[in-house]
């Protein structure tokens, strides 16, 4: 049983400017809410209701958005990520407080149908996978991480290929269950080229080096990833019928 769900909210949001002058950008404002209150209904939908977020680039936002949960009926646990280095190095801040073999984890600037949420937990409790992620599909995975499949299960996951170089059209979408062995394998990976301790990079070594299973769950075409880290998309969130609709219901 999973108790706990870990969302990252430490980001600048570089692609969001002028908004990330004024906004940590899962605090974004769609239709009456900001971005990452659609992201924590999700989760609680799904059944979650212990939270950690780990908060860094104007973390008083989310703080005093959420306090302790209680308005929700979660309980918030927040951890600080100082320097903001990676989404691996914001995930081994959380060992100390996941006591639990697997827990849930959400980036903060990930948004998507909450029928997703509730797919993941399911398929984690009735078919007891130690580790699973979900995908999008995308035409360019150079952005984000290709994930490279054989039917259900990960194969390998490369974060921010050179364009042309994998032939993937599925994006690590930023959602998964994860067993307390990720630790282990964040412990040993050097920073990549960008200065980063980089979650995909600790998947690979569990899956080539370590024998992981990583079960994968395929968004379907039409249910969209909205992406708040991205200026476009943002943008998109707010005047899509199909958002508007979602959101709104929620």
């Amino acid at each position: 049983m999973i108790l706990k769900a870990v969302i990252l909210c430490a980001g600048y949001g570089k692609r969001l400017h002028p908004y990330s002058k004024k906004y940590q950008k899962t605090m974004l404002p769609l239709h009456g809410k900001p971005g990452l209150e659609y992201i924590l209904n999700g989760l609680i939908d799904a059944g979650l209701r212990d939270i950690i977020m780990v908060v860094g680039y104007k973390k008083e936002q989310i703080i005093n958005y959420f306090n302790k949960g209680a308005k929700w009926g979660v309980n918030i646990e927040y951890i600080s990520q100082k320097k903001v280095n990676g989404t691996g190095a914001a995930i081994l801040l959380c060992e100390n407080s996941i006591k639990n073999e697997h827990f849930f984890l959400t980036w903060g600037d990930i948004i998507v149908p909450y029928e997703i949420y509730k797919k993941v937990y399911s398929i984690h409790k009735n078919e007891n996978y130690d580790f699973l992620l979900v995908t999008n599909y995308t035409k360019d995975t150079s952005h984000g991480a290709a994930v490279i499949c054989d039917e259900d299960y990960c194969l390998d996951i490369i974060e921010k290929p050179p364009p042309g170089t994998i032939n993937s059209n599925l994006n690590n979408c930023g959602i998964f269950i994860l067993s307390t062995e990720i630790f282990k394998a964040l412990k040993i990976l050097k920073p990549s080229n960008r200065g980063e301790i980089e979650l995909p990079q600790a998947l690979s070594i569990g899956i080539n080096k370590m024998d992981w299973k990583i079960r994968v769950l395929k968004m379907r075409n039409d249910q969209f990833r909205g992406d708040l880290g991205n200026l476009e998309v943002y943008e998109s969130l707010k005047n899509d019928d199909y958002w508007i609709k979602l959101l709104k219901a929620n």
